[in-house]
């Protein structure tokens, strides 16, 4: 079987290139970071030269290459790289002592998802022209070694908002391609995985990973609405960036219907996404625009059991009628767990003053417990969230009330992007990037940041 050795270029006291808002040592970072999370997952046997931000000389990373598993032709090593010099397209560089065939299957799979492609190429060192130029294939022995330039961060074409905004398609397109050359079976859907906690039902985790209950069972090949605790399933989850969401075709889609779902409109989507017409195909990416100056004018509140929406509607001062304009709904009712929204402009300014967090019930927890770990009261909780008893159910999500100068730290998860952070903690991507000092809306896994 081949092996994977996956080099994040760059990195520690050396940045590589940048600008447009793309620092190459970090997005190359991200990108190594998430393919060796796929490779694992498909099950080749994969290892990095870097998982963090530090430097490494051409000596410590072609060592680090040939010690992960040997000088063999059947590992694969793969140098992640943003090209810069104003051109646009992606291209991919492979050994003198190589065919182009992973190059060619690399490039093919980029524009399948809608990146352009320049040229897959040799090349020799001037001195000794039977050598390669790039120390990447000269000094890498018997394996197979392709560098990887994903796109121009200085183009003047579509390069920025390919590296910004698509590059898990882009670094997917090569771990296809790897599947693809290897032999190896290839399965799209093992992006994200869940594990199944007490209280889960299908309705309850497709909603949380904007899907459907049919394509959460579809993709886990599921015969039946029983879950177990601890079963795993795989996730289609849907990644917004902080300006825009991507979205999946599905079949039956139409552009109103998407429009609609995410309050926007039919030409909003055409114009960002340069369609000529209003036809889709099945398993095409769009960019869905977010409207900033609408991120913070309402907020979220989970049905809990014995809710009805005439009760929801006067505890916000508003008419049941509001809350299903508002929310799209077809009828008026209401699932336990299901996300409504209520506008901002018809709750209260006592509650509008309020900071709060979103807090998951989980087993063994109780009122005492959650208010003295937050530093708050038992009432503050009960108030905030208009509970009448003290009765909690696992998977219950509470507003805790925190004080306005508390910082909050969160630590980056996989999948994880500044809008959705904003959102959890009831607060915006701008005021995040102050807090943090952040120059870009790039993160990576494990990342701290002050909330």
């Amino acid at each position: 079987m081949a092996k994977i050795v996956i080099d994040a270029g760059h990195g520690g006291d050396d940045p590589g290139a940048s600008g447009n808002g793309i620092i190459e040592k970090d997005l190359v970072l991200d990108i190594s970071n998430y393919m060796y999370d796929r490779f694992r997952e498909l099950g080749i046997p994969v290892a990095l030269t870097r998982s963090t931000d530090i430097t490494l000389n051409p000596t410590d990373r072609t060592n680090k290459i040939l010690n992960q598993f040997g000088n063999t032709s059947d590992v694969i090593v793969i140098s992640n790289h943003i090209n810069a010099g104003g051109g646009d397209g992606a291209e991919v560089i492979y050994a003198l002592r190589d065919n182009n065939n992973l190059s060619n299957l690399i490039l093919e799979n980029f524009e399948e998802v809608g990146q352009n492609v320049r040229k897959a190429y040799q090349r020799r060192l001037p001195s000794d022209t039977s050598k390669d130029y790039y120390f990447i294939h000269r000094n890498t022995g018997n394996t197979e070694p392709i560098i990887v330039e994903y796109g121009f961060l200085d183009s003047t074409g579509d390069d920025v908002n390919q590296l910004k905004n698509n590059w898990r398609n882009l670094a997917e397109a090569v771990v296809k391609s790897v599947a693809e050359y290897t032999n190896t079976s290839y399965d799209k859907g093992l992006g994200t995985t869940y594990t199944v906690k007490s209280g889960d039902t299908l309705w309850s985790i497709a909603k949380k990973f904007n899907m459907t209950v049919n394509e959460l069972k579809e993709i886990n090949n599921l015969t039946s609405n029983t879950l177990r605790i601890g079963q795993i399933l795989k996730i289609n989850e849907q990644l917004p960036s902080s300006d825009e969401n991507t979205y999946i075709v599905k079949r039956g889609d139409t552009l109103y219907g998407i429009a609609n779902k995410y309050g926007v409109t039919v030409n909003e989507i055409k114009n960002l996404n340069n369609l000529m017409n209003s036809s889709l195909s099945i398993g095409q990416i769009l960019k869905i625009p977010v409207n900033e100056d609408n991120m913070e004018d309402y907020l979220i509140y989970t049905v809990k059991n014995g809710d009805t929406l005439y009760g929801i509607a006067r505890t916000y001062n508003i008419t049941p009628s509001e809350i299903i304009s508002y929310n799209n709904l077809n009828s008026t009712v209401l699932n336990i767990g299901q996300n409504l929204k209520i506008p901002f402009k018809n709750i209260s300014d006592d509650e509008q003053n309020i900071e709060y967090i979103i807090y998951t019930v989980k087993s063994g927890d109780s009122l005492y417990s959650i208010a003295r770990k937050y530093n708050t009261s038992v009432n503050e909780i009960m108030n905030l969230n208009n509970l009448t008893s003290n009765l909690l159910s696992i998977g219950q999500t509470l507003k805790i009330p925190v004080e306005e100068s508390k910082d909050i730290v969160y630590t980056v998860k996989s999948g994880d992007n500044l809008y959705s952070i904003a959102r959890k903690y009831n607060t915006t991507v701008a005021n995040i990037k102050n807090k943090n000092n952040l120059t870009t809306n790039l993160l990576s896994i494990g990342q701290k940041l002050i909330i």
